[in-house]
Parts: structure tokens; sequence; C-alpha cells
């Protein structure tokens, strides 16, 4: 029997495409966020097999393999059987949500994946917590290597959750042999997101602790999702930073932003700042000022090893970030209604955040009254 004709092999070899051979890749948190953002991404890319998407609802992403069920329950190891690798980002890091129920479902959350992955037969887990680990202190240096210590405290607002996964993960790979995990720690993240340090730029003045040498470092969502990509497909590995590249003084940040300065000693803002969260006021502990008094900006030298480079600037995420919360007002990180927002921007933020405690006392004594 004679051979097919050369050319009716080419042309069966272009009508039929070539199997796909990369990961079957799963992501956790997929319905939200930078999970479902990961997910369209991963989804739509030529390199990956197939993506299993877990969340507590359904997200839009069609493409993606669905599982409905809370990351806390045993279950997910059947659903994570046939990955490849598994991206967890399902926490919670909500500003309004109780602290005792956040860390509750960070940690158990993480603990349940990495022992879920490594029963499953998953060999590599990534997960995302934030430079914020490395802590904001006066003599880091500019900017810190991705071996620095991690100096931060749980003092502000999931940084106690973030350092208990960033030990769940270095404890994993000995406690489940040939589990590999990989840690990507994004600077201030924008896009999308709600954060202490997001709504700092919602304030009328923008508070500056005297003595204090802030440095701006941000990271958009687009850049993220790129870096826990390269992750994935093992382009990269370890632990490692995500962020634009260099940082901006608190000058320039304020020359770009037109928001003009609030000077106080630190005495007087973090005595401020931790009498309003602690009536209840406020959502960020006194902690969460820390990062925006000192540096903590990080080097990005791993990925840019692996040949990744940041698509957004500092500058171009700032402009970003600032279009976002265009209209919202914010004192001490507790957002304002309408008539609260003229008020402060009427009044400045100083008698907004000394002020406030004040008013809030004398209003529950005039209802106890009534």
């Amino acid at each position: 029997m004679s051979s097919p004709d050369p050319q009716v092999r080419a042309a069966r070899n272009l009508s039929t495409p070539a199997p796909v051979r990369g990961p079957v890749v799963a992501v956790t948190g997929a319905a939200s966020g930078v999970g479902a953002l990961l997910t369209e991404r991963l989804a739509a890319s030529e390199e990956i097999k197939q993506v299993v998407a877990i969340d507590e609802r359904r997200g839009e992403c069609a493409a993606a393999q669905w599982h409905i069920l809370d990351v806390r329950d045993p279950a997910i190891a059947e659903k994570l059987r046939g990955a490849d690798v598994v991206v967890h980002l399902a926490l919670d890091l909500d500003l309004e949500t109780d602290a005792a129920a956040r860390t509750a479902y960070n940690v158990r959350g993480t603990q349940t994946v990495l022992t879920a992955a490594a029963a499953a037969g998953v060999h590599r887990v990534v997960l995302c917590t934030s430079a914020m680990v490395y802590g904001a202190l006066s003599d880091n240096e500019l900017p810190l290597s991705e071996d620095a210590e991690l100096r931060a405290t749980a003092e502000a607002t999931g940084v106690g959750d973030l350092l208990e996964v960033e030990r769940l993960a270095r404890r994993a790979p000995k406690a489940h042999p040939g589990l590999n995990v990989t840690v990507v720690r994004p600077a201030v993240l924008v896009g999308g997101t709600d954060t202490a340090l997001t709504r700092y730029f919602e304030s009328p003045r923008l508070l500056v602790v005297a003595g204090s040498r802030p440095a701006w470092q941000f990271c958009h969502v687009e850049d993220l999702c790129s870096a826990l990509e390269y992750a994935v497909l093992e382009k990269v590995e370890g632990e490692l930073a995500v962020g634009c590249d260099g940082w901006l003084e608190q000058e320039e940040v304020e020359e770009l932003s037109e928001i003009r300065r609030m000077e106080l000693p630190s005495t007087v803002a973090l005595g401020a700042a931790a009498r309003l969260h602690r009536i209840g006021l406020t959502p960020s502990p006194a902690g969460d000022l820390a990062y925006t008094m000192y540096p903590w900006v990080v080097s990005v030298s791993r990925l840019h090893d692996a040949g990744w480079r940041p698509q957004w600037t500092n500058e171009e995420v700032l402009a970003e970030l600032l279009e976002e919360v265009a209209g919202r007002r914010t004192v001490a990180g507790r957002r304002l209604g309408r008539k609260d927002a003229t008020a402060a921007g009427a009044a400045g933020a100083t008698v907004a955040l000394l002020g406030a405690a004040a008013v809030v006392r004398r209003a529950r004594k005039a209802r106890r009254r009534i």
C-alpha cells in the first residue's frame, strides 16, 4: 500500500491542531478580584492545558472548569486531583471583615489547600501574600532584597495572617516532600482593590507623620497576574517580589496627585489612629500608618532575571489609582458618606482626624440622653 502524498500529509497536519502540553492549573478565589483576572488570563493562554476554578460562587470565565466550595472544605483535595499547579488566591483582606473571622478563614484555608494539594499529587503551589511582610521600618534599605528578613508585626490589617501564610509556605515542603511552594509578594496593589493604602489617597489631605521618610512603590493587578503566570509556568520560583521598577518619594506623590499634605507629630497621629480604631470609628489599626511612614520598597530582581518586566510605571499606577478613588472621601481609613465628605473637605484632615473621636463620643452621649 503506497504512502499518502506529502502534500496530503501536510494538509492533514495543518488541519489538526497540536495538543496543548502545558500544565493543568487550579485557581482558588477565582470568581473575583485577582483570582478572576488570573483565571481569564490562564484560560486564554496557549501554554496552559486547562484551568480549574474554585470559589464559593461561579465566576464569569466560561472556559474554566468550575467547582463551588469553601477552600477550608477537605473535599477540595478531590477537586485538585489531576492539577499540576495550584494558585491559592482565596484570601480575605477586607478592611471591614471581623479580624478573628478573617484570620480563621485565611490561615485555615491556606492549611487546607496545601495539605489537599499534596494529597492530590499537585507538584507546585503558588501563594500570594504582600511585600508588607517585610515590614515598614525606618532602617529599611532602598530597595529591600527579596531575601531580606520578614520584620513585619501583626499590627497592620491582615499582615498577621500573611505572616502565618508565609510560615505555612516555608513548612509545607518539609511536611509534604515533593511539594514545591512559590510565594509572590506584590507592592501596593492597585486595580479594583480597596485597602488601607489605597484609601490613603481618598483623604482630603495626605497625612504625613513628622520625621518619617515614606517611599511609594505600586503594583498593578495586571503585572501581578503576569508574574503569577511566570510562577505557574515555572519560569521563576522561590520567594519573589513584584511591583513597578523604582519608587516615588512623598514629594513626588504629592506633586503628581495634587493633594496637599497635612503633617502631624508621630505621637499625635499614632495616638489618634489607635483611639479611633479602638472605639470602632475606623477599620484601620494604627499599625497601618507605618506603611505610609517608612519605606518598604522591594527589588524585583528574580522576576527580572527570568525575563519578566512590569508593563506599568509607578506614575501610571498612581494615576489609575487616583482615577479610581475620585469622588470618594476617607479619613483615618473610614470611608465617609457624601455629607461627611463635604464637611471633611472643608474642615481639613487634621480636624477630621483629631476631632472625629470626640464628635462620636458627644453623639453617643446625646443619644443616651434622648
